[in-house]
């Protein structure tokens, strides 16, 4: 893991001042410089060479997201937005997960002193994590995208259920595998690590976008063809209960290794329960998901872990396939088109 190099650009100099200073205590990150606005800012990328950039949101002249959609088409960088927990903002977070935001991190605005330090304080690892993440390029998804359409439209479901986890990088990765998704898809559980606000608003937009039903997951929620669960409820856990049909189970329990939701959690009760079903870790930090799908491979199921070279942050899927927790390593524009074959009956 190379230093992260981090350029601060917000408008305002007391923000600037705060997550420079706070940045700054964080191991292995060196905060090269800070910019007010858009034009200041290009001109420090030019000079300092930073490999990470936050970015706030609402700037004067320029906005964040109108310089995010600039920095992305013509030198290609890690970048962090920061934006308020609000409806618009988390709108706004979707729009810069589109562009190629790496994370967007919510300024705690109403928080109290403490609550603060202690929030941002979290920043740093988003930032170590963004200068070591794959920035990727989109040009030729749309073509792509279509071709897996089309075969999602000969599907015919096998009875085998699909887990997902991601976190750091999840939003845009499960865009992308979703997208392809037909509207009669398998029983689909996702174990999804974002900002609770920021997950719904995601839930709401899928369940505009897609064939299929996109829910918050619900304790007791039975899993039927042609829905997708998402379960991001930092106060609870996720676990699947067998039964004719398998049901969804929420459990208040302390966090599992730091995580919860926990992946490892859901995809263990999956393999004691025996459902047959497709696990599939994708990019996110930390290691959670890894001894769950190892519980899932042993048990003989189908494990995919995202390509860590395809991850926009690769630590889960290597610790995932370090222990031997991948069946298969596939690349995220294949991924989604790989799981529905093993879901499909022909």
């Amino acid at each position: 893991m190379h230093e992260a190099r981090v350029l601060v650009v917000d408008d305002s100099a007391a923000m600037r001042a705060l997550f420079s200073d706070i940045l700054d205590q964080t191991k292995n990150v060196v905060v090269v410089g800070a910019a007010a606005n858009a034009a200041d800012a290009r001109e420090r990328i030019a000079d300092l060479k930073p490999n990470v950039i936050t970015l706030d949101v609402e700037m004067p002249g320029m906005s964040g997201i109108e310089f995010l959609e600039e920095i992305m088409g013509s030198n290609p960088l890690p970048v962090v937005m920061l934006s308020s927990l609000t409806q618009a903002g988390t709108e706004t977070s979707l729009k810069a997960f589109e562009l190629g935001a790496v994370e967007c991190f919510p300024k705690p605005l109403k928080a109290t002193p403490e609550q603060f330090a202690k929030t941002v304080g979290k920043l740093g690892k988003i930032v170590l994590a963004a200068a070591n993440s794959n920035v990727r390029d989109r040009s030729k998804q749309q073509a792509k995208r279509e071709a897996a359409a089309a075969e999602a439209a000969k599907f015919t479901w096998n009875g085998r259920f699909v887990a997902f986890s991601a976190s750091m990088g999840g939003i845009d990765a499960l865009t992308t595998i979703l997208s392809e998704w037909p509207d009669e898809c398998p029983p689909t559980v996702i174990c999804l690590q974002a900002e609770p606000m920021l997950a719904e608003t995601f839930i709401k937009r899928l369940d505009t976008d897609l064939g299929c039903s996109v829910k918050i997951a619900r304790d007791g929620a039975a899993l039927a063809q042609g829905t997708i669960h998402i379960a991001a409820d930092p106060d609870r856990h996720v676990v699947i209960e067998p039964g004719q049909p398998p049901k969804i189970r929420l459990m208040e329990r302390e966090p599992v290794e730091g995580s919860r939701p926990s992946a490892n959690l859901l995809y263990g009760s999956i393999a004691r329960a025996g459902i047959p079903a497709v696990g599939a870790l994708l990019t996110g930090m930390g290691n959670d998901g890894a001894k769950g799908l190892k519980l899932l491979h042993d048990s003989g199921m189908d494990t995919i872990v995202q390509d860590p070279k395809s991850a926009l942050v690769s630590e889960a899927p290597s610790a995932a396939i370090e222990i031997g927790a991948a069946g298969r390593q596939i690349a995220l524009d294949d991924l989604g088109a790989a799981v529905i074959g093993l879901c499909n009956q022909s």
